[in-house]
């Protein structure tokens, strides 16, 4: 049975993670603050296979949490859950190895499309390879000067996969400036360069 380890400050959110989870089949472990997460996660003898963890906590924040996660348990997924969504937090929080970033409030739906995800793609690398294959056939609509609906419905569905894989920004941004879109060409460059 796959363990997990429910972070946050919220006892609501960790009760409807924990209900959702369990019914999956899935045994969980939760923290309330980001001090006992870190002491559960420094724990070598503690198995854990996946960890839901949220950005803004008191005291210890889960960027400073996800920090710890990257050196000590560097294979473990993350799964990021913030009700203060920012692009600028999003990217922060991907280089430091967040597979998901979970937008709350959501609901036990969205729960089991997030874990759907990561049953059927066992690793991010998957999930780019994914998303590297409709991206160079968006190149190819470039190159050939083709159908840009088509190309830019590549771009919503590259995006639907994982949203902070930042080559899709920059492949928007010139889709626009082909079209003669100065404005969003322009948008999107910027947000793609969020991402150096």
């Amino acid at each position: 049975m796959k363990r997990i380890l429910v972070v946050d400050d919220t006892k609501n959110i960790r009760v409807l993670l924990s209900t959702c989870l369990e019914l999956r089949g899935y045994d969980v472990i939760t923290a309330d603050n980001g001090g006992e997460a870190l002491e559960i996660i420094n724990d070598k003898n503690q198995k854990i296979d996946l960890i839901f963890l949220d950005i803004r906590m008191p005291g210890l924040s889960g960027t400073e949490i996800l920090k710890n996660i990257k050196y000590i348990r560097n294979n473990c997924p993350v799964v990021i859950m913030t009700a203060f969504a920012t692009v600028k937090n999003a990217v922060e929080c991907t280089k430091l190895g967040a597979l998901i970033y979970l937008q709350k409030p959501f609901s036990p739906e969205r729960i089991n499309l997030v874990l759907d995800e990561i049953e059927n793609k066992k690793k991010i690398g998957s999930i780019d390879e994914d998303i590297d294959v409709l991206l160079d056939e968006v190149r190819d609509f470039l190159d050939k000067k083709e159908n840009t609906n088509e190309a830019f419905n590549l771009l919503k569905k590259a995006l639907s996969i994982n949203p902070y894989y930042k080559e899709t920004y920059l492949l928007i941004s010139k889709l626009n400036e082909k079209i003669g879109n100065e404005e969003e060409m322009i948008r999107f460059r910027e947000i793609y360069k969020l991402f150096k």
